[in-house]
């Protein structure tokens, strides 16, 4: 009897541990840092102090120029740079890198390191292939509404310069990736450089020059399964447009940087956009920070089901 006593009692403790156990959750972090955060004064020190108080789990870096491997050696990261194996870490030619608090397995190479590259990262035993990306910002103009272009014009514009290009260079490996993405999580982050379709819709006409637009460079992403995590969990651009492209004085402002995944293993739940001029000073935690990019940033929480 007392045995039983004994058994149920532990059984029941066991039970409410499991279920009150906080679901298993990584963070990610997509940021273009400028010219490997060298711009202004002691700034790859506060791009460490900044990832240090958001505190992500994986950082997905663009403009990273030189600077990431000493940034994650800092904050005790391990550092991957996306470019071609034996590549000298602090090369100060090469764009794109992946940082991670967690183990690296195999590396996800393409043919254009400069615009796409990846590297699987192990989070809680689950393979997790993350990318890191870039896409020119030609064409670019501030405010494309005000062109004198239909949205039929517009999407044409879009395609006349590098970045139309450098999509179909990138794209094949994209959708090999998505189509494997049942099995392996993929995870893209970085700067597109280009307004998104989901925040060119009926509900932001009155502010777009009465224009809905499909801008090609978001859409294409979406069309292989890939979700646009900030925008899934702030529907609203206009409460919450979420920009990270701004420059004092002009009338330019977008939402740029993206986290985008595709997996039936992952969910996000939290995403939120970081809009901060360039040399002002952030605010995470009640420290005020000099911020050395032209970026801002976007963070997402994932839950691993």
């Amino acid at each position: 009897m007392k045995f039983t006593i004994l058994f149920l009692t532990f059984a029941f403790i066991c039970f409410n541990c499991v279920a009150q156990k906080n679901p298993e959750t990584f963070k990610v972090m997509a940021w273009n840092i400028l010219h490997g955060a060298n711009d202004s004064k002691d700034g790859k020190a506060h791009a460490v102090q900044i990832i240090r108080e958001i505190n992500p789990d994986v950082i997905l870096m663009v403009e990273t120029y030189g600077s990431g491997k000493e940034i994650a050696d800092s904050l005790g990261y391990n550092f991957h740079l996306v470019a071609p194996e034996g590549t000298a870490l602090n090369d100060k030619k090469v764009n794109l890198s992946i940082i991670s608090r967690y183990p690296f397995g195999e590396r996800i190479d393409t043919e254009f390191p400069f615009f796409l590259g990846g590297r699987e990262v192990i989070i809680q035993n689950q393979k997790i292939r993350f990318f890191s990306n870039w896409f020119h910002y030609l064409p670019w103009e501030n405010e494309p509404e005000k062109l004198g272009k239909t949205a039929e014009e517009l999407l044409v514009w879009e395609r006349s310069g590098a970045k139309y290009e450098m999509i179909q260079k990138v794209l094949p490996y994209l959708k090999k990736y998505a189509a494997q993405a049942d099995s392996v999580p993929m995870i893209l982050g970085g700067d597109l450089n280009t307004p998104s379709h989901l925040d060119w819709d009926k509900n932001t006409k009155k502010i777009h020059n009465n224009l809905v637009v499909p801008w090609y460079s978001t859409k294409v992403l979406a069309d292989i399964g890939l979700l646009d995590t900030y925008r899934t969990l702030n529907p609203n651009p206009v409460t919450h447009p979420g920009i990270t492209w701004h420059t004092k004085g002009e009338n330019d402002d977008h939402r740029i940087d993206y986290i985008f995944y595709k997996s039936p293993k992952l969910k996000a739940i939290k995403s939120e956009s970081y809009q901060v001029f360039f040399n002002d000073t952030i605010k995470l935690n009640g420290k005020e920070i000099l911020y050395p990019s032209d970026h801002g940033f976007v963070v997402t929480t994932f839950k691993v089901r």
